[in-house]
């Protein structure tokens, strides 16, 4: 069922009168809102359109009159704040324009503002695009009568490792504490002391020892599961110093003080504003009191160039700005959008771009010398021909895989399925650079190929019930998480996570724990608390990258939508994955969602595609490519932008790239792939190409290129090569690929059938649970030390009797090895209401490279152990 908004005819409208213009607005409306409706622009600071109104700078102050019980219409004693008074019927309103109250009021305000203010606006980073500047401009006095002493502190306080505060320019609007607490949910900055003391600081140097107001975490856990749960935990010893603790008879954990927020709060970096939305801050501080670190002192905002972005990093698709000087990215803002990001963006969007810049940087193709063994610069022609004779030969000799990776464009990504089709005439491609299995294909294939925009983020606001389904949002889709909070705010909404312990980003949604071992997702899904979850009509189900590690996790998703009504939407963690399925990099999917199977649908895109024929086969994902290259039954590979780390062995699949005969590599900086390869190709970062990516909606995300570069773009380096092969893919152009994929359009076939049922099989040993943190070890991180510095910090997860049973009393802290036959990981322990015998690690964290080390996934069998420093400090 899909839930609708009111319409316009059912909103109850008041009429009010703004400098002599008569208007209606819909009840409730403020009047500086009221005021915007008809081009009037009243000055002020601590207003913003996302925030409640705070009425905290005075400087919107109009004259306001209303109408008495007999009708008059009588002036208020005092001139009002517009952006805390609503409008009602018959009020008269006198702005700055008409009212010389007004002007005087705003007047006084400003200069009051001004009277400690710094006069640096010359190198203050506001300077330029500075509202306080262009309001004491047009709403400010000539001079001021102030000649004392202005107050001076110590400068700049670091809040974090990416947030300066320079205390004697707020003018306290109160905006980037409302952020942090209504929006973010990180209340980690506030005001401080009272009167002409009163300063924007931190609660305590540390932020693990401040109280934290955060909802108890609720926890339920499913009837299957709560019989293991129950008895590893009866009569176990709770570790009250953490506020959990376990109402056995409900089989609910929840927290009697969360003094650090319970068990979430453990894994802080330990700077004072640990926050993934702290850039917000910055953008909307109406001052230079708040600078980013990476910005300060770097260029003046008149110097730069701005070109509308889109970000590259998660499958949110957020709007960004994006500020240039001389060819090299200076900084990104977040870009305002209401029916994706709104005005909000992550500190991995805002600050994560310097990647592309790197002394690693790719600038010319290389070519491997076969007597010295090394890669050597050559010109773009002779590395095409090298390139495509080479993957000629390996296709005639045993055929070439293609992995593209997820974060390319849509046009890139069409451009290796269309590649791998024509030139190389396989269906061995699969853009799934991490782990992956035919049931999530079969999965992609009914329910998100060719299904257009689904699900939205306003469908996710307006419904009553969300239910996550192995996905963390706040780690895995930080957009899709603040969209969250703010209906559950709101009282609008209840949150559900199909997950082992309460994250840190489920407390802050207030949401229901559905307690789950990892790999049993599929038993969690069947429940009768599921169920509950979206029983509700216009409950959402998102599902998210760990179910694809649980065997039957996605056929009982589509089972349970099916049952109870509720609309189900798949959420990627990488921003090219969701193009990659409409393209058609899958083995078992064409272009538009087309089965390989389906005769019709082949003769489909061979027609369009101008050639005879098309490979009748479903071809090998990407474990089955690596094995095969490995084994030496598949002759080449052709990479797109894959880190191995990310895949399931990554110890496999470096064997692979080295068994291979022949690698061609796609790559913006050198990689641990470009190390294999026999050619290297360069190409162009998003920043210096133009092109879509399709967000976890199916919306279409168009940028245009920012920076002039000669670079090009993977389609652009496809299309070449293909010409030296003596094919013709015929994707010149910067949309070329999206405008030949909307020609094409959706299947209107028969689609491929849902996942089979799968029977999940117990295990009897410690299972470990895992999932990738916002800001980790990624390649696209990569030469940002200060946003670096915010980063969780990597602990291992285990309940207080799997602690118990290691030996180590309650209270205790140490550090534990988990390890198998493979490898181990050692880190501090973090004891966190959860079922008993699993850990839990962060997948790719420093210190936590759980592929790299351990080449296990979520569900995986491992053994834990005291590390040898708690041993002896025990």
């Amino acid at each position: 069922m899909t839930v609708t908004e009111p319409s316009k005819a059912a909103v109850e409208l008041v009429t009010l009168t703004i400098d002599g213009i008569e208007t209606s607005v819909p009840k409730g409306t403020l009047l500086i809102r009221a005021a915007e409706e008809l081009g009037i622009a009243i000055p002020r600071f601590c207003d913003h359109p996302l925030l409640a109104p705070a009425g905290a700078c005075r400087q919107c102050l109009v004259e306001v009159a209303m109408p008495d019980r007999e009708g008059n219409v009588r002036p208020m004693p005092k001139p009002q704040a517009s952006c805390t008074m609503t409008a009602t019927p018959g009020m008269v309103v006198k702005t700055q324009l008409t009212s010389p109250v007004s002007e005087k009021a705003q007047r006084g305000v400003m200069e009051l503002l001004l009277i400690n203010h710094p006069l640096d606006c010359p190198v203050c980073d506001k300077g330029g695009e500075c509202p306080l500047q262009n309001q004491a401009l047009a709403n400010g006095q000539a001079d001021s009568r102030f000649t004392e002493v202005k107050r001076t502190f110590p400068k700049p306080i670091r809040i974090s490792t990416q947030v300066l505060l320079d205390r004697e320019r707020c003018i306290l609007c109160q905006r980037c504490t409302r952020f942090s607490k209504e929006i973010a949910g990180d209340p980690f900055i506030d005001l401080q002391m009272r009167g002409a003391h009163q300063q924007i600081g931190t609660f305590s140097p540390g932020v693990l020892n401040f109280h934290v107001d955060l909802p108890d975490p609720v926890v339920r856990t499913s009837e299957e599961l709560e019989p293991t749960v129950e008895t590893a935990t009866q009569g176990a010893p709770v570790d009250e110093s953490r506020g959990a603790t376990r109402d056995h008879a409900t089989g609910t954990y929840a927290a009697d003080n969360i003094t650090t927020s319970g068990a979430a709060m453990l894994d802080e970096s330990g700077q004072p504003f640990a926050s993934y939305f702290s850039g917000n801050t910055i953008q909307i501080c109406p001052v230079g009191a708040l600078t980013g670190a990476a910005y300060r002192f770097r260029a003046r905002p008149f110097d730069l160039v701005s070109t509308k972005g889109v970000c590259e990093h998660c499958a949110g698709g957020c709007a960004l700005r994006v500020d240039h000087r001389r060819g090299k990215v200076t900084r990104r803002l977040a870009a305002e959008d209401p029916a994706v990001n709104e005005e909000w963006n992550c500190d991995k969007g805002r600050w994560a771009f310097n990647w592309a810049t790197g002394a690693d940087r790719l600038t010319h193709p290389l070519v491997r010398d076969p007597d010295s063994g090394e890669l050597e610069p050559v010109s773009w022609p002779y590395a095409l021909q090298v390139a495509a004779a080479g993957l000629l030969k390996a296709r005639d000799a045993g055929g070439v895989g293609v992995l593209p990776g997820g974060r390319l464009t849509v046009e890139d990504a069409y451009a290796y399925a269309k590649f791998a089709r024509v030139v190389l005439r396989t269906n061995d491609i699969d853009f799934r650079a991490r782990a992956h299995s035919a049931e999530e294909e079969a999965f992609l294939g009914h329910a998100v190929a060719g299904t257009g925009l689904g699900v939205t983020f306003a469908a996710v606001e307006a419904a009553p019930s969300v239910l996550l389904a192995g996905l963390e949002a706040e780690e895995e889709a930080a957009s899709l998480f603040l969209r969250l909070r703010k209906s559950v705010l709101k009282g609008r909404k209840k949150v559900y996570s199909i997950a082992p312990w309460s994250s840190r980003g489920l407390i802050k949604l207030s949401g229901t724990l559905i307690q789950t071992l990892p790999g049993q997702e599929a038993v969690a899904l069947g429940t009768p608390a599921a169920a509950e979850a979206v029983a509700e009509p216009g409950s959402i189900i998102l599902v998210g990258p760990r179910l694809t590690e649980s065997p039957g996790a996605y056929q009982a998703a589509l089972a349970l939508a099916a049952s109870s009504g509720a609309r189900l939407a798949w959420v990627p963690r990488r921003s090219g994955e969701r193009g990659a399925v409409e393209a058609g990099a899958l083995p078992g999917l064409l272009p538009g969602g087309r089965p390989v199977s389906d005769p019709a649908a082949r003769v489909d895109i061979a027609a369009a595609w101008d050639v005879d024929s098309l490979p009748t086969e479903p071809g090998r994902d990407t474990t089955r490519i690596l094995d095969d290259a490995a084994a030496g039954t598949l002759s080449g590979l052709l990479v797109g932008s894959v880190d191995p780390d990310d895949l399931p062995d990554p110890a496999a699949a470096r064997a692979a790239l080295e068994q291979a005969s022949f690698v061609v590599s796609l790559e913006v900086r050198a990689s641990a792939v470009t190390a294999y390869a026999d050619v290297v190709l360069p190409v162009a970062p998003p920043a210096e190409k133009g092109g879509t990516f399709l967000n976890w909606e199916g919306r279409r995300r168009e940028f245009p290129q920012a920076l002039t570069s000669d670079a090009l773009s993977d389609g652009e380096v496809l299309d070449s090569l293909a010409t030296e092969t003596g094919a013709r893919l015929g994707l010149r152009g910067e949309f070329a690929g999206t405008a030949e994929l909307t020609q094409l359009g959706a299947w209107e076939g028969a689609r491929p059938a849902q996942p089979e049922a799968h029977v999940v099989e117990p295990v009897d040993s410690t299972l470990l649970s895992t999932w990738s943190m916002l800001l980790d070890r990624g390649r696209l991180q990569d030469g940002e030390p200060y946003l670096a510095g915010t980063a969780h910090r990597a602990v291992a997860r285990m309940s207080p009797a799997t602690v118990a049973e290691l030996g180590l009393k309650p209270g205790s802290t140490g550090t534990v090895t988990v390890f198998n036959d493979r490898g181990e990981i050692t880190l501090p322990l973090a004891v966190t209401p959860m079922p008993d015998g699993v850990v839990w690690l962060p997948s790719n964290s420093p210190g936590s490279p759980v592929r790299a080390r351990l080449a296990a996934g979520n569900g995986a069998a491992v053994s834990v152990r005291l590390a040898s420093d708690t041993l002896m400090g025990a």
